[in-house]
Parts: C-alpha cells; structure tokens; sequence
C-alpha cells in the first residue's frame, strides 16, 4: 500500500517535476550567464591597457638673468652659461640677458665683447627652485696708448705733437723728445709733430689702434736751414764759479759743469726761450737764474755771481721738568707756526741736559720750536710754548 501510494503520488504528482525542472533550467541559466558576465568583465580590463598612459608631467624649470652697463658696453656682448646645462646668448641694447628653461643645480655665467673687460669676470649662479635674477656685471672699455720718440732730442725735445682721428688730442714731448697718448680706443688716428724752427720726417704717421698699444712711431726732426746757435757766459768769483752746476731749460734741456775760471757754454740750440739756472753747493746766486731768448743768433755774457752761504744754526734751550719720571726730551721743528712740527733730534736729549742746537737750517727762512717731555717709556707731554728763529 506504501508502494502503491507512494507510486500514486509519483503518479498524482507527476506535475510536480515541472517546477523541479524549472528550476534547473533557471540555474542552468544563471550559471551559463555568469561566464558571460565574467568575460565581460575580462573584456573591460583588457580595452583599458589599450589605451594609452596619460604623458609624465615635466620637471619644472627655472631662469637665470641680469644686466651687463653700462648699454654702450652691455649691448651686444655674448653671455656663455656652463654648469648643469650650457648655453650662449646675447645681450640686448639695454644690457640685459636671460638664460630660460634651467633645472635646478649650480651655473657660471661669463660675458664677453671685444674691446671691454669686465667686472667681475664670471658669476656663479646657484638655482634652487626659483629664478635667480640680478646676476649684473660692469663693462669698461679697454684703451690703449701710442707712443714714440722725435729724435735728435735737441729738435725732439719740446715739440708739440697732434693726434686725429677717432679721438683728438695733443700732448709735448719731453726733454728726450719722447711722447704718448694714452686712453685711446680701438680705430685709425694719425700723429703729427710741430716746432718752431723744424721740420719733421715723416710730417705725419698713420696708425691704427686695433686691441694692442702702438709702439715705436718715431719721428726725426731737421733744424731748418741747419743751424744751431749757443748760450754761454761765466759765474764769479772763481770761487763759486769753478765746479758749479749750470742747467738749461726750455726747447732743448741740458746740463753742464763749469770750468775752473766759472765759465759755461750750451751748444746746438734752435730758436727759442730757455732758462739758465746755476747752482752750487754752500754758494747763492745773483741772479738766481737768467731766460734768455735766441733767435738765429748766439747768446754770450749770460753771466752770474757766486755768494758763500754763510752757515747758520739755531742754539735752543729751555726749563727743565720737574716731574721726577722725565728722563729726556724731543725737539720739534716747522716752518710754519703752530703746525706741522717735525721731529729733529734722532734720539732724546738726555736729562738733566736742556739745550739743543740746530745746524740744519737755510738761509732766508723763519723756523717755529717746541720741545717735550719724554718718559722711560717714550711716553711725551704735549709741546711746549712755541719759539720762532729767524735765519738771514
């Protein structure tokens, strides 16, 4: 009976099956969808690689400027950068430069331009996150000179020398007929000399001036007509006279010794003024020196007179200190009163000792004393009252 029933029921509920079976096909659908949606999944991630990485941001970068004056020497100039990075620019007509795009690190910045130096040469620039800026440099144009010698000196000495061109001036050669014209910028000048009485050969030289001095632009002067003339005349008594030294100024320097009667001569002048001046030592001279002028003649009895110096000197003395620490004192001397006194004994005037004389004096001249005190330990008082001393 329990088999029967029970084949009943599976008889009576052969529906029942049906919603078993449902089921099944309802799970056997979910899972053949859930490989579906697992493969969909798959194809998601796999379209993302395809696509491309967003690009890396770029490291930033910094600048480094500044200003190269004045204009005139900035302008133009060629600024070199070396360092973390390298890299040339150029100036603008205000001075100014920027090096751009720069990382981080440690950079040297050098300007350049022909015919400047400057200062300071290079600057080391060190950026660290930010611009660096004021990086500024000082440009000076570099000059240069031009020189050279007249010869004979007789002719050289004293002439006056012209130069044109990209600057002008004028300057005298010395008494070796030397001349220089310094200051002078890159360019072509020409250089002229003159004097009274001469002729030059070259008349005129031109030069140019190109980053260097200019040496050796040498001239040679002709006396017109070929004709020198002399200046003489005696110094008396012989005394003074013999021995002494005579010294000729003007268009031809020179110099020259007396003979044993005190007489001088100069030879080989050209025309013009000079100044003849005798001295000689323990000896004043009447006059004390003498211009004369020569033109196309020579020049006799320039004569002067030889007076002995009398020698002279100054006995000083004063009162004693009465502090018991003073060991010696200083004697000062000026010839100005109430200032600048100069030291005239080389070592103390020991105590109790208070005179000093003075054996240095010149003639004609008006000297102002003080004393001071002075201690074991050089320690000095300040000066004393001031005495003044006359020499004839």
């Amino acid at each position: 009976m329990r088999f029967e029933q029970n084949k009943h029921a599976g008889s009576a509920g052969a529906d029942l099956p049906v919603p078993a079976s449902r089921a099944r096909r309802a799970l056997l659908c979910v899972a053949m969808l859930l490989p579906a949606v697992l493969v969909w999944g798959c194809s998601g991630v796999v379209s993302g690689y395809n696509s491309p990485p967003p690009p890396p941001t770029p490291p930033q970068t910094y600048s480094v400027s500044g200003t190269i004056s004045p204009a005139a020497g900035g302008n133009g100039a060629t600024v070199t950068l070396s360092g973390v990075a390298s890299a040339t620019t150029t100036a603008n007509s205000s001075g100014a430069y920027t090096f751009s795009g720069l990382a981080s690190g440690t950079y040297t910045i050098a300007p350049s331009r022909t015919g400047y130096t400057f200062n300071p040469t290079t600057l080391s620039a060190t950026v660290n996150g930010a611009n660096v800026t004021g990086m500024n440099f000082t440009a000076t144009a570099q000059t240069f000179s031009i020189s050279g010698t007249i010869s004979p000196a007789a002719g050289g000495s004293g002439a006056m020398v012209t130069l044109s061109g990209t600057t002008a001036a004028t300057t005298t050669a010395d008494g070796a007929g030397n001349y220089t014209f310094t200051g002078l910028a890159n360019g072509t000048y020409a250089v002229t000399p003159s004097r009274a009485g001469y002729t030059f050969n070259p008349s005129s030289q031109a030069v140019t001036v190109s980053g260097a001095n200019v040496t050796g632009l040498n001239f040679t002067a002709t006396a017109q007509g070929g004709q020198t003339f002399s200046i003489s005349g005696a110094i008396t008594p012989i005394a003074g006279g013999s021995g002494a030294t005579v010294t000729l100024t003007g268009p031809v320097p020179a110099t020259t010794v007396t003979n044993t009667s005190g007489n001088y001569t100069f030879t080989g002048l050209a025309n013009g003024t000079y100044t003849v001046t005798p001295t000689n030592t323990g000896y004043s001279f009447t006059p004390a020196s003498q211009n004369v002028t020569i033109n196309a003649t020579n020049a006799t009895g320039v004569n002067f007179t030889a007076t002995v110096q009398l020698p002279h000197s100054v006995a000083l003395a004063w009162i004693a200190s009465t502090t018991s620490t003073v060991t010696g004192y200083n004697v000062y001397r000026s010839t100005l009163s109430g200032s600048s006194y100069t030291l005239i004994n080389s070592s103390p005037v020991l105590a109790p000792v208070v005179t000093y004389t003075d054996t240095t004096v010149q003639n004609a001249t008006t000297y102002y004393y003080v004393t001071t005190a002075v201690d074991a330990s050089g320690a000095e008082s300040v000066y004393s009252n001031e005495v003044p001393a006359v020499i004839p």
